[in-house]
């Protein structure tokens, strides 16, 4: 080889030298050029970790609303399902509402209907009422003039009633002196109408007859009747509240009438009392085995 081609070949591979160095030089530059982005790529990377790390803690949490959000979306379907059946009662109701709407205004209808014939009936009554209030107007007119006849008549039965009662009780208070006996027991006198107060106690005693221990009450009627008899068991009890100063003595009843009927003579004998009739111009006395005495 000659010098020239040996130089030739130096200056060749001088060349290709530097052009060597250069692009190694180069390479060197984007060996840390790619250094630089590795390591950004890393931390990006990294970066990129934690936040899948994040994003899968979300969708956990995500998961688990989901979940529950299923659930509520499980009890809205049943409320759902449950409104439904509500909803198709309330449109059943609503229409049996309204055909009792209906059938109600029909019934409306008639009874203004009926509330009309009635005004008109009530007018037609109006002008009865009317007619009739000077009827009773005339017939009260014609009450009052029998109430006081009435009036009257009363007047005169009550005079007619007292005066059967004094004749009653004159009979046998003249009857009881003749003869001061009840029974087989013994008196020695007689009082007519004895009269007392005590407390809240009133009683009069058409006629009384005593002895040293005993006292006889004698209820005179012209008619008698069960209900005298109430009466004399009344007497009977008051009379020694009235005269406490008979306390000690025996106490013996009985009903005088002109007219007693049967059921009443019954009564007063099985009550123990005696029973004193006229039988013409004198008495009568029967009493039972028992005689009451107080």
């Amino acid at each position: 080889m000659t010098d020239d081609e040996l130089k030739a070949l130096v200056a060749s591979i001088a060349v290709a030298q530097k052009v060597t160095d250069e692009q190694m030089k180069r390479t060197d530059e984007k060996f840390a050029s790619l250094r630089e982005s590795q390591k950004a790529t890393d931390e990006q990377i990294k970066r990129t970790g934690e936040q899948m790390k994040h994003t899968d803690e979300q969708m956990k949490h995500t998961d688990e609303q989901m979940k529950r959000t299923d659930e509520r979306m499980k009890l809205t379907d049943e409320k759902f399902a449950s409104l439904r059946e509500s909803q198709k009662a309330t449109d059943e109701q609503i229409k049996r509402t309204g055909e009792q709407m209906k059938l109600t205004y029909e019934q409306m209808k008639h009874t203004d209907e009926q509330m009309k014939r009635t005004d008109e009936k009530f007018a037609s009554l109006n002008e009865s009422k009317k007619s009739l209030d000077e009827q009773i107007e005339r017939t009260e007119a014609q009450l009052e003039k029998t109430s006081r006849k009435i009036d009257r008549l009363a007047e005169l039965y009550g005079n007619v009633s007292q005066n059967q009662g004094d004749v009653a009780e004159e009979f046998f208070l003249n009857s009881l002196l003749k003869d001061n006996h009840l029974g087989a027991i013994h008196f020695d006198d007689v009082a007519r109408n004895m009269e007392k107060h005590r407390g809240q106690i009133q009683e009069e005693y058409d006629l009384v007859m005593t002895n040293g221990d005993a006292v006889g009450i004698v209820e005179v009627k012209y008619k008698a009747h069960i209900n005298d008899l109430d009466k004399l068991d009344r007497k009977m009890r008051h009379f020694k509240k009235l005269f406490p100063i008979y306390q000690k003595y025996k106490q013996y009843g009985a009903i005088a009438s002109f007219h007693i009927n049967d059921d009443a003579k019954k009564e007063a004998l099985k009550r123990g009392y005696f029973v004193l009739q006229r039988s013409g111009d004198l008495v009568h006395t029967e009493s039972s085995d028992h005689l009451t005495v107080l």
